[in-house]
């Protein structure tokens, strides 16, 4: 066999095996980016549900504190703000991410005092729908939390792999680059003031 031989059938399964190792690559990239993607629509359904549940909420508590009005506004200010921000699953940089989780804590917080309130209206806490809303509410805060936890591990593992060599490379040349997670927010380390 000749020397050029011997050099065209080297180059010829070279090219072959970069270019499954490239496949490869490129739809595991694929098959993981869709799992964030898919990840990212949870957390926003759940947030989507708690959004829902809001106004049904703040309804039942102004039948029963009308005067409650500067907390149940900021109840439904928050939650107006929160649906507004929309992030593209495509584009999770740390800075939307922080924008969008912004807003949901604020809706927390609103909703935070706004249970709170009700320690002042007795008739409220023993009202069938406005406990049934609550369980609702707790029930959802709990679906949030575990979305997010799942939409955390899936970007781990999206970023685990895009970063690896030889995947890396890859990922660089097919446009894949890491995503945004969620991370605590500031003071969530301290534990909270109960007063009586």
């Amino acid at each position: 066999m000749k020397t050029s031989h011997i050099v065209l059938i080297a180059i010829v399964a070279v090219i072959v095996l970069v270019g499954g190792c490239a496949t490869s690559t490129y739809n595991n990239l694929v098959s993981q980016d869709e799992t964030v993607t898919r990840a990212w629509s949870d957390v926003q359904t759940q947030y989507q549900r708690r959004a829902d549940l809001i106004p049904n909420l703040v309804n039942t508590v102004k039948g029963y504190a009308a005067h409650e009005r500067e907390t149940l506004q900021a109840v439904v200010d928050a939650r107006t703000k929160a649906t507004q921000i929309t992030v593209d699953p495509e584009n999770l940089t740390p800075e939307k991410l922080a924008e969008y989780q912004a807003a949901q804590g604020e809706v927390s917080q609103a909703l935070g005092r706004l249970l709170a309130i009700t320690e002042n209206y007795p008739d409220l806490k023993a009202s069938e729908q406005f406990s049934e809303l609550q369980a609702q509410l707790e029930g959802t805060e709990n679906r949030i939390a575990e979305s997010r936890r799942l939409f955390n591990e899936a970007t781990q593992q999206y970023n685990v792999y895009v970063r690896r060599f030889p995947n890396n490379i890859f990922a660089g040349m097919f446009g894949f680059s890491t995503k945004a997670m969620f991370q605590a927010e500031a003071g969530s380390d301290k534990a909270p003031t109960v007063e009586f």
